[in-house]
């Protein structure tokens, strides 16, 4: 089969790989149809992601149809159109007894990661009754790509531990997709004010089609001026840090109001500075999380009821074959313009 392989540090190529194969009798193999390209795949090319080593097919988000399953699978049969959740879940352990899939201590983060993952023509899924969902009848594919990761990210990380309320002030500094996937999903809290910070034009005007009430380009020497004006100078209840650099978290720390509570959603791999010399009397919250994508049948409800589109996030589609290429058009976004790039096979 052909797969997309972290071959060294900065390095990728397109690859024959042998099938996968039932490993566990919970295992399910399935054939994939849609697959994206994620921020933390690029991180990992980078070399920040030490657990994911050369060698490893990368992607953790996507939708396909069962090929085949173990004997113990009980909710899925060989046909069914299923989306892959980004995390994998055992169901059964002190973690996920917890609703904290992420820290399974028989899966979590392993697709791409720890094993190869869904960048590939099939993948092998673990503990598939509790890490696959089913989908819905006329479902679109390229909607349901987009909640194995993103949108469940966006919400968890950002939104619920942001503690996001109505009329309250968010600033989501970082507009790339994940930001926007936050963005899209703190609309459901009705926030009074939601804005954008970013770098880029090209990802602020996208924020205002996706309802952000103001966006801010923090390259502009006036830039935390301007939000502090636009908040009456109390700062914002909630701030998303949706990049992962020094920069992003010290000016979330920069523009969090008293009582309010900064959320980090960016990977980070390097170290950043905590100011606690000016946060430690200011009753602020800081939060951290890996997805753990339990809000996942929620928001298949709701992208079947109609009241989400994630497919505005898509800008570029290619072919799997093409999947260099791809790559390329998703880690130049500044001049592609690129936020979520779909892959077909």
């Amino acid at each position: 089969m052909l797969a997309l392989v972290y071959t060294a540090p900065g390095e990728k190529a397109l690859l024959e790989r042998p099938k996968p194969q039932i490993a566990a009798a919970t295992d399910a193999i399935v054939k994939m149809t849609r697959t994206t390209i994620c921020g933390t795949d690029l991180h990992i090319l980078k070399g920040d992601v030490p657990s994911c080593q050369p060698g490893r097919i990368l992607g953790h988000e996507g939708v396909g149809i069962v090929e085949s399953v173990g004997a113990a699978v009980g909710r899925f049969r060989t046909g069914d159109h299923v989306l892959v959740s980004c995390v994998t879940s055992c169901a059964r352990c002190h973690y996920c007894r917890q609703q904290m899939f992420s820290h399974c201590e028989n899966g979590g983060w392993i697709l791409g990661n720890t094993i190869d993952g869904t960048q590939a023509e099939f993948v092998r899924i673990p503990h598939a009754d509790s890490s696959l969902y089913p989908a819905y009848d006329g479902a679109d594919e390229e909607s349901l790509a987009m909640l194995s990761d993103i949108l469940p990210t966006g919400l968890e990380c950002g939104v619920l531990n942001g503690k996001v309320q109505p009329g309250g002030i968010v600033a989501i500094v970082g507009a790339g997709p994940v930001g926007l996937a936050a963005l899209l999903t703190a609309q459901f809290f009705t926030p009074a004010l939601l804005i954008a910070v970013d770098l880029d034009e090209n990802r602020l005007n996208a924020a205002m089609r996706l309802g952000a009430t103001a966006a801010i380009n923090s390259n502009d020497s006036h830039a935390l001026e301007s939000l502090m004006k636009m908040t009456g100078g109390r700062g914002v209840d909630t701030a998303i840090e949706a990049v992962g650099v020094p920069a992003t978290f010290d000016l979330c720390q920069k523009i969090i109001a008293p009582g309010g509570t900064i959320a980090n959603v960016g990977v980070h791999g390097k170290k950043v500075d905590l100011h606690l010399e000016n946060l430690w009397d200011r009753n602020i919250s800081i939060t951290t999380r890996l997805v753990d994508t339990a809000t996942m049948p929620m928001l298949l409800n709701l992208l079947r009821a109609g009241r989400i589109d994630p497919k505005r996030l898509i800008t570029h589609r290619y072919a799997f074959a093409d999947a260099l290429a791809a790559y390329d058009t998703f880690s130049q976004a500044a001049s592609t313009h690129a936020l979520k790039v779909m892959l077909e096979f």
